[in-house]
């Protein structure tokens, strides 16, 4: 079975840098891969169209340049995303929208294997993580316990319930979800509300206080020390659709001005 890059820097205690992406060609992996620089590719499902042929393509190419990759989930199709995801090859899954101990352990029971020392719900099945084995095998059994379980923390309920979450130990990394949660309080958009500012320090200061890695999202390298000021190692810098957008505007912005007056 192939290592999970996430879990052996996680249990290393190594620090991992990741980046966005929603397209699904798998040619924006290979050139990630190229940097020699990411840890980890993160597939937000959540955001876009793609379809089963698309995980297993985006898995292949993470492999070919000893990349780990992480799938986010909608919260509507978790255990059959979770499952065909960590299936196609996915080392991490990240979930969403999570409010209270019962729905993390009900995504915990979805990932973990269907055997007795795990008492999760995911069993054998032909899929590219069994290696074109039927699976069932111990160490197809290990490679699905293997996967690296995180949860955003973008919600009220999640919130007033941090210190419970961050206890189970299914609970391996999390995320703090800022617009979310802004929304969630009734302040859409506003990060600099007082509420979500208090709910973004305690997301983090309570996780490393627990001993559960936070992961930071982060649009530049700018914003790296604020987190590291705060003991966070963990770091998922821009979204492949924000990046693009971003240099359109700015560079047509350029030319049209260039343009002026000729």
């Amino acid at each position: 079975m192939r290592p999970n890059i996430l879990r052996e820097k996680l249990n290393a205690g190594k620090p991992t840098v990741s980046t966005h992406i929603h397209t699904v060609w798998p040619s924006i992996v290979e050139a990630l891969g190229h940097t020699g620089i990411y840890d980890y590719v993160e597939f937000v499902a959540e955001y876009g169209p793609f379809d089963l042929h698309d995980l297993d393509n985006l898995c292949r190419a993470a492999e070919l340049y000893n990349m780990g990759s992480m799938i986010k989930i909608d919260q509507s199709f978790m255990p059959y995303l979770t499952q065909r995801g960590i299936g196609a090859g996915f080392g991490s899954v990240l979930f969403t929208d999570v409010r209270n101990i019962e729905e993390v352990r009900e995504c915990i029971k979805a990932a973990r294997p269907d055997h007795p020392d795990y008492g999760g719900r995911y069993g054998v099945a032909t899929r590219r993580n069994s290696y074109m084995g039927y699976g069932g095998t111990p160490e197809y059994v290990q490679n699905i316990a293997d996967t690296v379980l995180v949860f955003m923390i973008e919600k009220k309920g999640a919130l007033d319930n941090l210190e419970e979450i961050l206890e189970e130990p299914g609970v391996e990394m999390v995320q703090w979800g800022g617009s979310d949660f802004s929304m969630n309080i009734g302040h859409p958009a506003e990060a600099d509300h007082p509420e979500v500012v208090a709910a973004k320090k305690k997301t983090f200061t309570t996780a490393i206080r627990m001993g559960v890695p936070p992961r930071a999202e982060i649009g530049s390298a700018d914003q790296v020390k604020e987190y590291l000021d705060m003991g966070v190692r963990h770091f998922s810098v821009g979204t492949d659709l924000i990046i693009l957008f971003n240099f359109w505007r700015r560079e047509g912005e350029q030319i049209l001005k260039a343009l002026e007056g000729r």
